[in-house]
């Protein structure tokens, strides 16, 4: 079994009650699942940098990082290539962003195909990865360690 590890940097940006969401594409089904802005850093790339590219890339919106929220590692086994699997971590660290110019807009050519605000009290009702889920409570709480406990996470898909 391959094992894979992909370390992503994402944004919770929240202005006037809504928040900025980007929505995913998923390569395997092309299910389409509200998230937030973020994705995987470059080689090299410092993942506070990481996270302003990726909310310009795929809203449109220019924005600088405000606070660490927390780091969540998920681990996932994925279909590969010949039958074989894929031993998948995923390192998602969580910044809380603040919107500081730009104009909203879709990614053109990339994972996400759809940028929006969000009012908070709606966010339930949307198709969202439990990303977002994750991202508002660490936004909304303020944990200590950055980190919800095991028992805390959600089954929604992982983005």
């Amino acid at each position: 079994m391959n094992q894979e590890l992909r370390v992503a940097a994402y944004a919770v940006c929240v202005r006037d009650g809504r928040i900025l969401l980007a929505r995913w594409i998923s390569s395997s089904d092309g299910g389409r699942h509200w998230t937030l802005p973020g994705g995987g850093l470059d080689h090299g790339e410092d993942p506070l940098d990481a996270a302003v590219r990726e909310v310009e890339e795929e809203t449109g919106h220019v924005a600088e990082m405000t606070a660490l929220l927390g780091v969540d590692s998920i681990r996932r086994r994925y279909p590969r290539e010949l039958g074989t699997f894929a031993d998948f971590q995923g390192l998602r660290i969580i910044y809380e962003g603040r919107v500081t110019g730009g104009e909203l807009r879709p990614e053109a050519g990339g994972s996400t195909d759809l940028a929006a605000w969000h009012d908070l009290e709606a966010v339930e009702d949307l198709e969202r990865v439990e990303l977002v889920d994750l991202g508002l409570k660490l936004w909304r709480e303020r944990l200590a360690v950055g980190k919800i406990p095991a028992d805390g996470e959600g089954s929604r898909p992982n983005g």
